[in-house]
């Protein structure tokens, strides 16, 4: 089976409220994401929308959408809540989790964490991109990973995650890019877990997962895909995106 890929989304952003629905080069920002995975031709569509009005935006859009309980904790739980009301008997054993305010994500980028999961020691996939300046080092909104890709394998495994610039000493840092292949069964263990000490230190839902032993495995990208979080990053896409 392909991987079905979940797309969460929710108005109720805290830095940006309604940014799903924010106009980039006149169409919604929801919508730019939606057409990139459809692009990249890998498999099913859906967001999982904790609003009606994603709800049919999606749909008019011609995408899919599941309406999912506003009150969930995270994007992972959305995502898990959707795979169970689209697929509640398993057929797919590979979800992708796609970000929803990655508006200039190149669809290649899917293959690329999807490949992660063809190595049977990761749980879970993701994307690093290298970081360029000392400003990214530095900027908690990017987080960075501890990761080391030996010369002959295309994968490495991710030791740590942090708003900090790690690791210390001379080498090149790692931006995390929040794109997730997960192997279904470790999703579902995943979303039973209560968040972890450092998950809450960091405030970084993916080292909940190192914490209970799960192995992340990185994949490269050469720039990573610009995300939207605050309403500077809005203007910046949609001058990028031409509007």
């Amino acid at each position: 089976m392909p991987p079905l890929v979940v797309i969460p989304a929710r108005l109720a952003s805290t830095r940006l409220p309604g940014k799903p629905l924010a106009d980039i080069a006149g169409q919604p920002m929801i919508v730019h994401v939606l057409n990139a995975a459809l692009k990249a031709e890998i498999g099913p569509v859906v967001v999982a929308a904790a609003d009606p009005e994603i709800c049919d935006v999606v749909t008019n859009a011609g995408g899919t959408a599941i309406l999912t309980n506003p009150d969930l904790p995270s994007g992972s739980d959305r995502v898990w809540q959707a795979v169970q009301t689209l697929d509640p008997q398993g057929q797919y054993s590979t979800i992708i989790n796609l970000q929803g305010d990655l508006p200039t994500l190149a669809p290649d980028a899917l293959h690329t964490v999807c490949g992660v999961l063809d190595h049977p020691a990761f749980d879970i996939g993701t994307l690093v991109a290298p970081v360029s300046t000392e400003a990214e080092a530095t900027a908690p909104s990017v987080v960075k990973v501890a990761c080391h890709f030996k010369q002959a394998t295309p994968h490495a495994v991710a030791l740590y995650f942090s708003r900090q610039p790690i690791p210390a000493g001379p080498g090149p840092l790692w931006h995390h890019v929040g794109i997730y292949a997960w192997r279904r069964a470790a999703l579902a263990r995943f979303v039973q877990l209560p968040p972890s000490g450092l998950e809450q230190r960091e405030s970084l839902e993916q080292l909940r997962a190192l914490e209970d032993g799960m192995r992340i495995g990185c994949a490269r990208l050469a720039i990573a895909p610009f995300g939207v979080d605050t309403p500077q990053d809005l203007e910046r896409a949609r001058r990028l995106l031409g509007a």
